[in-house]
């Protein structure tokens, strides 16, 4: 591999030269410039980050902590992180929480050690004293998905309550009377919204939420397996089960098939995060989707501006409500077209 003095050798000038082309120093000859440029070219030269980021207080380089790889909703949020960061110069370094603040902060530690110019996190919980810290020594931080409450740092996420206010009118419609949430951990802000969101949008209908029908869950398959074991159990089962996020879903229906019993016919599931694979489940998931790819873009637009010094700015989009069959609805065949879009949704 090429070194800085081959380039310098090459180039025919000194080290101090071609150092100074690297770093667009305007105090180089254009003749210099041209010839250390091509020198770089023939001998396939590439700089050392981490020499160059020594100089420079800067290596390019963002943080993103996700609170479950496993769950492919983080999936695709890291995916569109990456490749949002790539496209504006940036490398992505990632670390799993798994769902366990203590695992977070060993993520969030070694970032720091490793000298990232800015940090993206979806906190598992409210309260992590580290990164309080890193916030309050002036660290670059946007929290994405999640956040924590009162402290000051952009937040780019999506508005469930909408889009759970419509599947609920959608349930009514149906003819569920009886509907219980696994709701996610309650030191996570989007455990605690979803659950106020679905208790709210059933007040709206005159329907009551009794503390039998909500489960305590951890966004992941085995508490939704669970909790949903303990809904079955009920002296009145639930009529719907709607899990707060797609892994908690995909454990219910594991618990609802182990009983011998079938969705939507013995008991309704929805979700809250669609996922590609919901279509392919018997019956298709209803589901609320959100707008994944735009937030992970919409969330390194916002860090990179607070590293280069432009104001960052908090970013909130709209859920949706997917309409499938597992809630009871009609089978497409008997499913009026779309007048304007031409075609139903399965």
């Amino acid at each position: 591999m090429a070194s800085i003095k081959d380039v310098a050798a090459e180039a025919g000038v000194s080290v101090a030269t071609v150092s100074r082309v690297l770093n667009d120093h305007p105090s180089v000859s254009a003749d210099a410039r041209t010839r250390v440029l091509a020198a770089v070219e023939t001998l396939g030269y590439r700089p050392n980050a981490v020499a160059r980021s020594l100089r420079t207080d800067q290596t390019h380089t963002l943080g993103l902590v996700i609170s479950d790889v496993m769950n492919p909703y983080f999936t695709e949020l890291a995916r569109s992180v990456e490749e949002e960061a790539r496209a504006l110069g940036y490398s992505v370094i990632i670390g799993n929480a798994d769902e366990r603040p203590d695992l977070q902060d060993h993520h969030v530690r070694n970032l720091l050690d490793r000298r990232i110019d800015g940090l993206l996190v979806s906190p598992t919980d409210g309260g992590s004293p580290l990164m309080l810290d890193a916030v309050r020594a002036g660290t670059p931080m946007v929290f994405v998905d999640r956040w924590m409450p009162g402290v000051a740092v952009p937040v780019v996420r999506s508005d469930g309550r909408a889009a759970i206010q419509d599947l609920v009118a959608h349930l009514h419609g149906l003819g569920h009377r009886r509907l219980a949430i696994i709701a996610g951990p309650a030191a996570t802000t989007t455990g605690q919204e979803r659950v106020a969101a679905f208790r709210e949008a059933l007040q709206a209908y005159g329907l009551e939420l009794p503390d039998a029908y909500i489960g305590q869950g951890d966004f992941q398959a085995e508490s939704g397996r669970r909790v949903t074991e303990g809904f079955l159990d009920l002296p009145e089962p639930p009529e719907v089960v709607f899990a707060a996020d797609n892994l908690m879903a995909l454990g219910a229906l594991d618990a609802v098939r182990a009983r011998g019993m079938r969705v939507p016919q013995d008991i309704a599931l929805a979700a809250f995060d669609d996922i590609p694979w919901f279509v392919h489940t018997d019956p298709p998931i209803t589901a609320i989707a959100q707008p994944t790819g735009e937030l992970g873009r919409a969330a390194v637009r916002a860090l990179v501006d607070r590293i280069e010094g432009r104001p960052p700015e908090s970013v909130t989009l709209p859920a949706r409500l997917v309409v499938r069959r597992s809630c009871g609805e009609p089978s497409p065949r008997n499913v009026a077209v779309n007048p304007v879009t031409n075609r139903s949704e399965s």
